[in-house]
């Protein structure tokens, strides 16, 4: 396995995201933990082996689309940043190579990827590899939805606030918008 190279903390919409790398790929990415310094020693926590330094190509073009998915813009390049799957176990992996694979606007429900995946038994599964994703929002855990299309849980800093925040940007609405939303 490829040594941590580096990570490097960044300034979004929404907060300060992180990413970490090695030379050949992303291995983890990491939504705002309610501050630049926490955002920071949790990605710092999360890859100890890294040194926080300016991100090479690869890694720019990823936080390119990341921004611009923050700011509301389609980013399809999101669905082709190198990254190292070899972390996660293989049926995580698998629920990430779908999840890539919703479009922005569009959201999928754990049951329907739990399906995709040839095993409609798997929806609980597929919502703890969701919870356990190291590569948000890069893999756009935030597009999937319980049953009924609810807005389920969301393991990032701010809970479903933040997931729901994301999909509004997104020009998802789970919830109907109360008084105080207008």
């Amino acid at each position: 396995m490829v040594a941590t190279q580096g990570f490097a903390v960044y300034e979004t919409p929404i907060g300060h995201c992180g990413i970490a790398w090695n030379e050949h790929a992303v291995i983890g990415s990491q939504l705002p933990e309610g501050g630049e310094e926490r955002t920071r020693a949790r990605i710092a926590r999360r890859f100890p082996d890294a040194v926080e330094q300016e991100p090479p190509e690869h890694v720019r073009r990823a936080v390119d689309a990341v921004r611009a998915l923050l700011r509301g813009e389609d980013s399809p390049e999101l669905a082709h940043v190198p990254l190292d799957l070899s972390r996660v176990p293989p049926f995580h992996a698998r629920v990430y190579e779908v999840a890539l694979a919703i479009p922005v606007g569009r959201t999928m429900t754990y049951g329907e990827i739990a399906a995709q995946l040839g095993d409609p038994g798997s929806a609980r599964a597929v919502g703890q590899a969701l919870g356990s994703n190291p590569f948000a929002p890069i893999v756009p855990c935030h597009r999937i939805l319980a049953a009924g299309g609810k807005k389920g849980g969301f393991s990032a800093h701010g809970g479903t606030r933040t997931k729901l925040e994301i999909l509004a940007i997104e020009g998802v609405h789970v919830e109907e918008p109360t008084l105080f939303d207008l």
